[in-house]
């Protein structure tokens, strides 16, 4: 019996465009019917040249059509919960990125609105499926550095460092903008993926670029959303963790997770500014020894790749949710991945603002 086809709209066309749009079209058992942006002369231009059947300016219209099964939302944070709300109620399964809402009220909204109509809803948390970090995951379950002493996170890009790089959403706290939105909450999924839940947790938030040219007048706009961030946090199995993220370092480290354990070290990095994905090496000193890499298993490597790193796991997230519409069960990331996340994003910006230590009163995936 042939696989049945997942007939999915498209809403957004920024990261959409990049990556949802060819991923769509790449992966055997997707294909784009549909696209939208609040400007329809734009919707339809991509159509066009995509060769995508419909083009749409009202959300609401575009998701009752019948030829919908599914829709992938990759517009700005503050647009998410009202488009995912909508497309759930309609019975539309969902692949939402990150962060999922602006609050954890709103992601259980959405986890409940999904359970009840049977959609299956899916998270772009994308370094669940990179190869080296697979690795790492298979490397932790056989406890290979032992107990456990440090983890380190340092994500330091450079990506908003220019401080005349134009003022947008992004610049804004209430729409979602922010460094800890945009890779904390990567960071806070692969976690409680990788580490386990946490007890507490205490954070610095600072808003190093405090303003930014608009892009019509030139004048500046202040910003109040935070391009630095600095969290202390311990696991429920009381293992301390670092974590500085920055999204205006120039020549930043890039992204590093390290694991310091009673049988050694174990490090994931890249250094690789210009693509967040691509270059990640996997390396491991045994105690007093020194550092060699280790090579990542054939079995888990991509079949194909792409200029942009960020395409071949984005497939494979697609695949996971195909397979979940296949099956009508969700399959990890799921809401729930996100709605863990954006619990403890929430509660960052609660110890933030109370300068203090705050419990993590919520329950892992």
């Amino acid at each position: 019996m042939a696989e049945s086809m997942v007939r999915v709209a498209i809403a957004g066309t920024g990261f959409g465009q990049k990556i949802h749009l060819p991923g769509f079209q790449i992966h055997h058992r997707t294909t784009p019917v549909a696209i939208w942006n609040r400007d329809l002369t734009k919707a339809q231009k991509i159509a066009t040249e995509q060769d995508i059947p419909h083009a749409f300016d009202d959300f609401a219209v575009m998701v009752a059509h019948p030829e919908v099964d599914a829709v992938s939302i990759s517009t700005p944070p503050f647009l998410h919960f009202e488009m995912a709300k909508q497309a759930l109620t309609a019975g539309k399964h969902i692949l939402l990125e990150k962060p999922v809402t602006l609050s954890v009220e709103e992601a259980r909204e959405l986890q409940a609105l999904a359970k009840n109509s049977g959609a299956i809803a899916a998270i772009d948390f994308e370094f669940r499926y990179v190869p080296a970090w697979q690795r790492f995951s298979e490397l932790l379950a056989e406890e290979f550095v032992g107990k456990r002493r440090l983890i380190k996170i340092d994500w330091m890009a450079s990506s908003r460092a220019n401080p005349d790089r134009a003022w947008n959403w992004y610049a804004l706290r209430s729409q979602g903008g922010g460094a800890l939105g945009a890779i904390g909450s990567h960071a806070f999924d692969y976690i409680s993926w990788l580490f386990g839940p946490v007890a507490q947790l205490a954070a610095n938030l600072t808003t190093s670029v405090e303003s930014r040219p608009d892009p019509v007048s030139g004048d500046r706009k202040s910003v109040d959303s935070d391009d630095i961030c600095n969290l202390l946090m311990t696991l429920h199995d009381g293992t301390p963790i670092q974590m500085c993220l920055s999204s205006t370092t120039y020549q930043g480290r890039g992204h590093f997770v390290e694991v310091y354990g009673e049988k050694g070290t174990l490090i994931l990095g890249s250094d690789n500014q210009k693509d967040y994905v691509h270059g990640f090496t996997l390396k491991f000193a045994p105690a007093g020894g020194e550092f060699e890499t280790l090579e990542i298993p054939e079995r888990l490597e991509f079949p194909k790749t792409y200029p942009d790193g960020r395409l071949a796991p984005f497939v494979r997230v697609v695949d996971a949710w195909v397979q979940g519409i296949g099956e009508g069960n969700g399959i990890a990331p799921s809401l729930e991945e996100g709605v863990y996340s954006q619990l403890l994003m929430d509660l960052t910006h609660k110890a933030n603002d109370t300068k203090s230590w705050v419990t993590v009163d919520g329950h892992m995936p």
